[in-house]
Formats: C-alpha cells, sequence, structure tokens
C-alpha cells in the first residue's frame, strides 16, 4: 500500500480534482487554431498595475503583466523576458515597466489539451548570436508530438527569423497529453529536452522511440558522440535516461547535474537525480498507480530500477524546475524551487549530496506553471490559465 505525505491543499476540490498528477488540461481536446501572429509593428500592451500580488508571503510580491494561458519564462542578457502563451503567441516583456508586445514568426502549433506553445530558451551566447529556442506540439504523420526549433530574434522587428526545427519525438501519436518538452542547457552548451511519453506507458521503455526520456544533443540538434547509448541506432543515440512519464522541470543544480521533477500517475509525483543512462522505471514501476485504480509496484520491488530522490502522494503536479543561485535571498542557495500546479504553490527543495527534502511550500493562491531566477536575483512565478500573471517575488524592505 502506498502511504501519503500530507498535503495542505488550498481548497478540498483542488485536492479532489488533482489527485490524478494531471496538469489540468484535457488530454484529448478538440484541435483549435492557433493566434494568428502579430505584425512587427503591433502596439506594445500596457503592463498590469504593480502592488501586493499574494497575501500573506513571507516575501513582497508585485504582478508585471497578465497573459492568456502562459507557459513558461525566458530572461534574456539585458532582463527583459520571452513568455510563451499557449495558443502558439510568443511575446516580449520589458522590465520592469512590463510592457508587452507579440513576436512574430513563431512555428504553427498544435493547440489542444495539453499541447501547444511549450519552453522558451535563449541559447547561451544570445548576445552574440540572438538565438531563441522553442517547444510546441504539432501535427504530423500519425498524430501529433512535441518539437522543439530554433530561430534568431530580431528585437527591433519583432520577429523570429530562420526558424528550423532541431529535434522531434519520435513517433507521432494520438492524443494531446504528456509532452514534456521543457528545455535546458548545461555549462557545455549542450541542449537538453525532457520528453514525455505521451500517455502511452511503454514508450518510456523502447528505445526506438524518445518519449518517455532525458535528450541530451548539440545546440544545433546533431547527437553528441559521448551519450551513454550512442550508436545503437539513430533515435537511441539521442538518450540520456529512460523510464520517465511526465517530465515537465529541468533544471542543473550549481554542480552541473541534472535533476528533473515529473507528475506520476494517481499519485507518485516525483524529483530526480537524472544519472547518465539510467532507467527510472516507468510504467514498471512507480509510487502512484494507475488510474484506474491497478496498482503499479513501487521503487523498492526493483532495486535496478533508480529511485526518486523525493515522491510526493498526495501529488502537487509539479510543472517546473528551478535552482536558486542569486544573492537576493542567500539562505536559499542552492536550494531547488518547484512550481505545483494542483497544490497552487511554490516548493522549496534542500539538496544534500543525491538526497533531497521538501523543506517548505508558500500558498501562492494559483496554480504556478513555471518559476524561473531572473538577473535581478528575484523569483518569478507565472501563473497557469487565463489571464495569467507574471509575479516578481523578493525579499521584503525592512
Amino acid at each position: 500500500m502506498k502511504h501519503a505525505r500530507p498535503l495542505v491543499l488550498t481548497t478540498l476540490a483542488a485536492s479532489l480534482l488533482w489527485l490524478s498528477g494531471c496538469d489540468g488540461n484535457a488530454a484529448n481536446g478538440a484541435t483549435q487554431t492557433a493566434a494568428p501572429q502579430a505584425q512587427a509593428d503591433a502596439p506594445a500592451q500596457a503592463a498590469v498595475p504593480v502592488g501586493d500580488a499574494i497575501e500573506g508571503l513571507p516575501f513582497a510580491s508585485s504582478a508585471i503583466a497578465t497573459f492568456n494561458e502562459p507557459w513558461a519564462i525566458g530572461f534574456l542578457p539585458d532582463g527583459s523576458v520571452l513568455v510563451t502563451e499557449k495558443n502558439g503567441v510568443l511575446k516580449h516583456v520589458a522590465m520592469p515597466g512590463g510592457e508587452t508586445r507579440e513576436i512574430s514568426g513563431v512555428p504553427t502549433v498544435a493547440y489542444a489539451g495539453q499541447g501547444g506553445l511549450g519552453d522558451v530558451k535563449p541559447h547561451p551566447q544570445f548576445a552574440q548570436n540572438g538565438i531563441v529556442y522553442l517547444s510546441y506540439a504539432e501535427d504530423g504523420e500519425g498524430g501529433r508530438g512535441a518539437a522543439v526549433a530554433r530561430g534568431r530574434l530580431d528585437l527591433d522587428a519583432g520577429t523570429l527569423q530562420d526558424v528550423s526545427v532541431v529535434w522531434r519525438q519520435v513517433p507521432k501519436v494520438s492524443g494531446n497529453g504528456h509532452y514534456g518538452h521543457r528545455i535546458a542547457f548545461d555549462g557545455d552548451g549542450k541542449l537538453w529536452i525532457s520528453s514525455g511519453e505521451r500517455q502511452k506507458f511503454d514508450p518510456s521503455q523502447d528505445m526506438q522511440s524518445n518519449m518517455g526520456k532525458m535528450v541530451r544533443l548539440n545546440d544545433d540538434g546533431s547527437v553528441p558522440d559521448d551519450n551513454p547509448f550512442a550508436g545503437k541506432g539513430e533515435i537511441a543515440s539521442q538518450v540520456w535516461s529512460l523510464g520517465h512519464r511526465n517530465p515537465l522541470g529541468i533544471a542543473f543544480d550549481s554542480q552541473g547535474r541534472l535533476w528533473n521533477s515529473e507528475m506520476g500517475p494517481a499519485g507518485g509525483d516525483e524529483l530526480n537525480l537524472v544519472k547518465r543512462g539510467a532507467n527510472y522505471g516507468y510504467p514498471i514501476v512507480s509510487n502512484g498507480d494507475h488510474y484506474d485504480g491497478k496498482p503499479i509496484p513501487d521503487h523498492d520491488t526493483r532495486p535496478e530500477f533508480e529511485k526518486p530522490a523525493i515522491t510526493w502522494t498526495p501529488v502537487i503536479s509539479p510543472s517546473s524546475l528551478m535552482f536558486y543561485s542569486g544573492t537576493l535571498f542567500p539562505e536559499w542557495t542552492g536550494n531547488a524551487f518547484i512550481g505545483g500546479l494542483s497544490g497552487q504553490t511554490l516548493v522549496r527543495v534542500e539538496i544534500d549530496g543525491e538526497s533531497a527534502r521538501e523543506a517548505e511550500r508558500f500558498p501562492m493562491g494559483g496554480r504556478i506553471r513555471d518559476v524561473q531566477q531572473g538577473p535581478d536575483g528575484a523569483l518569478y512565478v507565472i501563473e497557469d490559465g487565463k489571464d495569467g500573471r507574471l509575479i516578481r517575488l523578493a525579499p521584503r524592505e525592512g
């Protein structure tokens, strides 16, 4: 029997809705047409009033701007922000004022269920090359799948130019859930992508598919020669680790180690230290069970699979992951922060070697879709859904 960890949710209704670990977007909704791209000279959107955004937090919070179904935050070197909206819109946000404008040239997205425009990350050398990476769901032969494209951002023109796809999920399948598709770069400039198993279970263990995997590539999408399965097939060569379900957070700690947060099934959300060539066991093992109540053996029953550093039952529905390295909150240096959808929380995690423990939860009063550290050392979160706010969290004055 799986043992539940105590969890205080904002409402009882939220607890019942989120027990399954779903991110709350219907997995098989009807296809919707992506919003048309704005013209480069479209007027900037006015910022929302800045003021106290969330009561009762141990830090000051201020709302910067609002968005329609925002999914990810990507800071540029000048301190401005790129924000993706799931229906296929990319916006640039001036800081600190919060004036927004739309960026044209974004690839066409398959906007349905959990699918649409996803993550956004500037290239590590963005100041020199202007390259930005986007993940998104796309249509194709056999159904849908995640893709990652890169293009050159021209802020003066408000356009993304010379866009090319550098990676795709294989194969494309039916359904609109569990794309994963978070993006990260390591200290060597390698491109990392979290690839969900698309609610198909078995691909997580199938090395002929890159679904349910952590993928490591060069920045142009080519495969590094030192990947753990290099030379074992075109798809297998991309893979760094396998046995994942719906990994919606990936981030590197101060030692350069990759961690991921992922949604479990009915229970068993996870935080994992991602190791070279490791198998994390899904769907063979999980600390959650299937939605229909059918049990899944716990990780403890199969020691050949890598165990999570933390599991959550009831779930938090982890949407995102970052490690804090700033100076505004020196007591949190090296801590991980996880955005919680169902719990409507920001979860702080302390790391000790290869172990981790939940240290604190901050009730945010809304579903947190992404959390990032800004160049100013503040924490920035963005809320899920319509009218989702970009919020800055900083120490209280005095």
